[in-house]
């Protein structure tokens, strides 16, 4: 079985959204960071939680999913991003740029056909805070064809919370157990 994919977007995922009044989860901590395209002049202002890190490392040695950046932040993921949680360098899918003023031009997230092009027939499992009702149906006939697909959608001005990643394993190891026909068993490269 070829491991799923674990799309992972940032904004609403890994740096919340602020609250109403302007607040962020204590939890975070501030970094000022210069994407491509800008100067130290002039840096943006991110808040990242610290316990992501080992979290996201729990998951990424698990051997259960193949994790990539899937993001606005497309390599700024790997460079900004990642080394400050202490990630290994992710790759990221190319995600084109889009002139659109929402992120759900016809009614779904604008990254989901560039991502269903790029999965092919993988299974995945994507955690974005921007999904719609129609992103969720696509999953689920995307599961019913082939490739299962999970989407977790945490809230956005929270972010990912450690239940979210327990999901994805529980979720990852089901799909392995099932394939297999072994609970338990090996998946991906040490399957063979």
């Amino acid at each position: 079985m070829r491991l799923p994919y674990l799309l992972l977007d940032i904004d609403g995922i890994l740096i919340p959204f602020p609250a109403a009044d302007g607040t962020t989860p204590p939890t975070h901590a501030r970094h000022d960071v210069v994407p491509a395209g800008r100067t130290a002049d002039h840096p943006v202002t991110i808040w990242l939680n610290p316990a992501h890190g080992p979290l996201l490392m729990d998951v990424i040695r698990s051997g259960l999913v193949n994790p990539v950046w899937c993001t606005s932040w497309r390599q700024d993921a790997t460079t900004l991003i990642g080394p400050l949680l202490g990630l290994p360098p992710l790759p990221y899918v190319d995600l084109p740029r889009p002139q659109i003023t929402t992120s759900h031009p016809n009614g779904y997230l604008w990254k989901r056909d560039h991502v269903d092009t790029w999965l092919g027939d993988t299974p995945a499992i994507w955690i974005d805070d921007d999904f719609t009702i129609l992103d969720h149906a696509w999953a689920a006939e995307r599961t019913s064809c082939g490739p299962a697909t999970l989407l977790v959608q945490p809230d956005s001005h929270v972010g990912m919370r450690a239940e979210d990643l327990a999901a994805t394993l529980a979720w990852a190891g089901e799909l392995c157990a099932v394939v297999s026909g072994t609970p338990g068993a090996p998946c991906g490269a040490d399957a063979a």
